[in-house]
């Protein structure tokens, strides 16, 4: 049986209504949002996109509720043993396009505090991100130290991207709009966006007029090949981070990718 995606409007009132829940009780900046363990907050997020988040932060104890091998997470159904994980959290962190967090919260009955993450892989919402949470897990230092680490593998991967730039030109790329960081990762010039939902047959035309060298695609989104009979390489960009929760490494994966598409190209 298909399983059935969910469709932006009720994303959107979803979102609406989260913010709603967390105006009114779920404040994070409150006296009752420190954490409770000595200091060390107990932080459950929903996929490893937020762990990523809170481990840069700083948070140590990280409890991942949508399994990595579940390649689209909203798709996900929360089981019972999810719920019992939130009873013991200080933090809860989503983001407003997955419609169970409103569920694992209510379902818990958790005094934990819910946390709306920005998601989004551009290097300095990330530092903004990361910098919140750690003022809200009271590890700033900690936070702190990872961005100094970042900034300098950011611009490591960035210097080696350029350098492999096809006949030292920046290479003109089409790319949907949740994967725009790797093309600012990469330095390249973005002819267009697409997506989240798939091409019309309007867009084809104008993006494939542009003549892109590549298409970054959203892995866990993918609609198949973006502009077919353009010429343009078609490079799938993965957001979420593995197990380990290391974002460092999504970023060092989509420079091997750029880098083997760049070479191609």
């Amino acid at each position: 049986m298909a399983r059935t995606r969910v469709r932006i409007p009720s994303l959107l009132a979803l979102s609406a209504a989260l913010f709603l829940t967390a105006a009114c009780g779920n404040d994070a900046s409150s006296d009752d949002a420190k954490p409770r363990h000595d200091g060390k907050p107990v932080v459950v997020v929903t996929t490893t996109w937020e762990g990523a988040f809170a481990k840069a932060a700083g948070a140590e104890d990280v409890k991942v509720i949508v399994p990595q091998s579940v390649h689209h997470a909203p798709d996900y159904d929360p089981k019972p043993s999810d719920l019992a994980a939130v009873a013991k959290a200080d933090f809860v962190l989503y983001a407003p396009f997955e419609p169970y967090a409103a569920k694992i919260k209510e379902a818990a009955g958790s005094k934990a505090k819910l946390v709306e993450v920005n998601l989004d892989n551009d290097p300095d919402k990330v530092a903004a991100e990361v910098a919140r949470l750690g003022g809200l897990f009271g590890t700033e230092p900690a936070a702190a130290q990872w961005k100094t680490g970042f900034d300098t593998e950011y611009a490591k991967l960035n210097k080696e991207l350029q350098a492999g730039w096809p006949g030292g030109r920046s290479p003109s790329v089409v790319t949907q709009v949740f994967t725009a960081w790797s093309a600012k990762l990469a330095g390249a010039t973005t002819v267009g966006t697409y997506g989240p939902e798939a091409v019309t047959p309007a867009q084809l035309a104008e993006l494939s007029g542009k003549k892109p060298a590549l298409v970054l695609d959203n892995a866990h989104m993918s609609t198949g090949t973006v502009l077919p009979d353009s010429g343009a390489k078609q490079v799938k960009i993965v957001n979420y981070p593995g197990e380990d929760l290391d974002l460092l490494a999504v970023y060092r994966n989509a420079a091997a990718e750029l880098r083997k598409a760049m070479g191609a190209s």
